[in-house]
C-alpha cells in the first residue's frame, strides 16, 4: 500500500474520525454528498469500512475516491477493483476497472483483473482472448499473471480447468521451460490428471532430457497414486540433478513426499556438502528412523570435531540429539562458541535437559536466558516461548500461563507472545481468553494478518458468531488474497453459514494452492454433508496421508463417522 494510504489508516484507527459521519454506503445517499467528491474523505471512509470488514462499502468508497482523484491516479482505481473482486461485487468491479483501464491501459495487473472479471461474469471467450494476450506478452510476468488468474479467478474450479484446456489446445503456452513447468504444475494442482498427462507429454517432447521435467512428471505420477512410476521418473534424472544444487534439493523433497526420506538423504549425500545439506541429511535420516546411517553421518561429522566453527558444533549436537545421545548432545551444545549459534545452542540444550528428565535444570537455564540483559530481545523472548512449549508438553497449564505472563510483563503488546498464549487458551477450549489475546494484537496492529485470520477462523470454528468471523477473514483476504490458509478460513466460515456449495469452491481453491491436511479435512466434511461420500473419503485419505494427527481431521472424522 502507498505511504499515503498507510497514513490514512493510522488516522482512521487512531481517532475513528468518521465513525459518526459516514452513512452506510449501500444505503440511500443524498443526491450530493461532498464526502464522496473528496479524495481524502472518501479514502478515509473506504479504510474505515475495510477495517470493519464491509467489503461492499469499502469498494464503493474507494470507487468514489478514484473518481474524485482524476486521471493521473490509477492506484485508487486498482484498490477499488481488487476489493470489489474479493467482495464479489461485479458491478462495482466493472466500474472501478473502467477507471483503471483508462489510467493504466498497459498494466499487466490491470489486464489480469480484466480477465478475472470476465471469467466471473461468464464472458469466457473474452477472458480467453485476454489470457492469450497475457501469455503472448514479451514480459515473462505476463504468463505468470495469466496463470494466477486461472488458478484463483473463476468461481468454479471446473472453469479453471476448461480455460487451461483451451489455452493448451490453442498453443498459447510460451515456448519457455519455466512457463511449461508452471502450466503443468497448475494443471496438477487443479487435479486435472488427463490434462496434466498431455502437458507433461508435450514438455518431454519439447525439452528431452531436462531433469526438471522428470521432477514434474514424478510429482504428477505420485499424485495419481503411481508411486513406483514416480520413483522411476526420479531415477532417470538423479545423476544430472546431483550436480545442480537447486535440483538436488527439489528432487530430495519429492522423494520425501513419496514417503522415502532415506532415498532423499542418499541423493543429498552424492553431491557437494555444506552445513545446510548435512543438516537436511540428518533430519531425513531421523525421519526415516535409520539410526545406522545417522550414526555414520555423526561419525563423519565427528572426524572434524576440532573445528571450532559454531555451526559445525551446533549440527553435531542436533545429530546427537536425533540419535538420542542426549548427554553427548548437551556437551556439543555447551561447546558452541559465541554468536547466534551459541544462543540457538543454549535454547536447544534446554530441550535436551527436559528429555533427560532434568526439568528443573531446563527451566532454570531458560530463566537465565530470559533475564540475561547481554543478549538480544529476540533470544530472550524465544526463551519464554520455549518454556511455554515445554510446559505444554508437561501438561502444566498453570506454569505455561505463568511463563507467558512473565514475558508479557516485559513486552505487553508483543504479538508472538500473545499469539502463543491465544493458542494455549484455544487448546484448552477457553475461547473468550483466546479471543482477548488475539484482539489485543489487533489493537496494536490492526493489519496483523495472522491474528485476523486466527481470530476469524476461531470464531467460525468454535462459536456461532459467523458474521463477525466473516468480517475478520475478509480483512485478511484484502491484505493477502492469495494466501491458502486465509482462503481456507473463508471457505470454512461459508460452510458454517450454510453456504456449502460456495464453501466448496473456496476450499478447493485453497487446496489447489497448498496441499494441507486441515484443508483436505474441511473439503471432506463439506462433501460428506452434501452427500458426496465417496469423494469425501478420498479427501479424508489425503488428510490422513499428510498429517494423521491433525486436530481438524480428528474432529471431522468424529463428526461424520467416516
Amino acid at each position: 500500500m502507498p505511504a499515503f494510504q498507510n497514513s490514512v489508516r493510522r488516522i482512521v484507527l487512531g481517532a475513528g474520525l468518521l465513525a459518526c459521519l459516514i452513512p452506510l454506503h449501500a444505503g440511500a445517499a443524498p443526491a450530493r454528498d461532498p464526502l464522496r467528491e473528496d479524495v481524502l474523505g472518501a479514502t478515509l471512509a473506504g479504510e474505515y469500512a475495510l477495517q470493519a470488514g464491509r467489503l461492499d462499502e469499502a469498494a464503493g468508497w474507494y470507487l468514489d475516491a478514484a473518481r474524485a482523484a482524476g486521471d493521473d491516479d490509477a492506484g485508487l482505481a486498482e484498490r477499488a477493483t481488487r476489493i470489489a473482486l474479493l467482495g464479489q461485487d461485479d458491478r462495482a468491479a466493472e466500474q472501478a476497472l473502467a477507471l483503471w483501464q483508462a489510467r493504466a491501459p498497459k498494466s499487466l495487473a490491470m489486464r489480469a483483473a480484466e480477465a478475472t472479471l470476465a471469467l466471473r461474469m461468464g464472458r469466457t471467450r473474452v477472458a480467453q482472448r485476454q489470457l492469450r494476450a497475457l501469455m503472448a506478452d514479451p514480459d515473462p510476468a505476463g504468463w505468470r499473471h495469466a496463470l494466477a488468474v486461472i488458478a484463483t479467478g473463476p468461481r468454479e474450479q471446473a472453469t479453471s480447468a476448461e480455460v487451461m484446456r483451451r489455452l493448451f489446445d490453442d498453443g498459447a503456452v510460451p515456448e519457455t521451460l519455466p512457463a511449461w513447468l508452471a502450466f503443468g504444475d497448475l494443471a496438477q494442482r487443479l487435479d486435472e490428471e488427463e490434462l496434466t498427462r498431455r502437458v507433461i507429454a508435450r514438455i518431454v517432447e519439447r525439452f528431452p532430457g531436462e531433469p526438471r521435467v522428470a521432477l514434474l512428471r514424478a510429482s504428477q505420477l505420485r499424485e495419481a497414486g503411481d508411486l513406483e512410476g514416480a520413483r522411476a521418473a526420479l531415477g532417470e534424472a538423479a545423476d544430472t540433478a546431483a550436480r545442480v544444487p537447486e535440483l538436488r534439493l527439489a528432487m530430495a523433497a519429492e522423494y520425501d513426499a513419496l514417503g522415502d526420506p532415506a532415498a532423499a538423504e542418499q541423493l543429498l549425500a552424492r553431491g557437494p556438502q555444506d552445513r545446510r545439506i548435512q543438516a537436511l541429511r540428518a533430519s531425513l535420516l531421523a525421519k526415516a528412523e535409520d539410526k545406522a546411517s545417522l550414526a555414520r553421518l555423526y561419525e563423519e561429522l565427528r572426524r572434524d570435531a576440532t573445528n571450532p566453527e559454531p555451526g559445525h558444533r551446533l549440527l553435531l549436537g542436533q545429530v546427537a540429539e536425533f540419535l538420542d545421545r542426549h548427554a553427548e548432545a548437551l556437551e556439543w551444545y555447551e561447546s558452541v562458541p559465541g554468536g547466534e549459534a551459541r544462543l540457538q545452542a543454549r535454547l536447544q540444550a534446554t530441550h535436551v535437559l527436559h528429555d533427560l528428565g532434568r526439568r528443573d535444570e531446563a527451566y532454570a537455564a531458560l530463566r537465565r536466558l530470559q533475564v540475561d540483559g547481554s543478549i538480544n530481545e529476540d533470544a530472550r523472548r524465544a526463551a519464554y516461548l520455549v518454556e511455554g512449549e515445554l510446559r505444554a508438553r508437561d501438561e502444566d497449564v498453570e506454569a505455561e500461563n505463568a511463563a507467558y505472563a512473565r514475558a508479557l510483563a516485559d513486552w505487553p503488546d508483543e504479538p508472538s507472545l500473545l499469539y502463543a498464549r491465544a493458542l494455549m487458551w484455544e487448546r484448552r477450549d477457553d475461547i473468550p481468553r483466546a479471543e482477548a489475546d488475539l484482539r489485543k494484537i489487533l489493537v496494536a496492529d490492526p493489519d496483523n494478518v495472522a491474528a485476523l485470520n486466527a481470530l476469524g477462523y476461531t470464531l467460525a470454528d468454535r462459536t456461532d458468531r459467523y458474521a463477525e468471523a466473516l468480517e475478520l477473514i475478509d480483512r485478511a483476504r484484502v491484505a493477502e488474497p492469495g494466501n491458502a490458509a486465509i482462503i481456507d478460513s473463508y471457505g470454512w466460515v461459508l460452510y458454517r453459514l450454510g453456504r456449502n456449495e460456495e464453501a466448496l469452491v473456496e476450499l478447493r481453491r485453497a487446496y489447489t494452492l497448498q496441499k494441507d491436511a486441515e484443508i483436505a479435512a474441511h473439503i471432506a466434511e463439506v462433501l460428506w454433508v452434501l452427500g458426496r461420500r465417496d469423494e469425501a473419503q478420498r479427501y479424508f485419505d489425503d488428510a490422513r496421508r499428510l498429517d494423521p494427527d491433525n486436530r481438524s481431521l480428528q474432529r471431522a472424522l468424529e463428526k461424520t463417522g467416516a
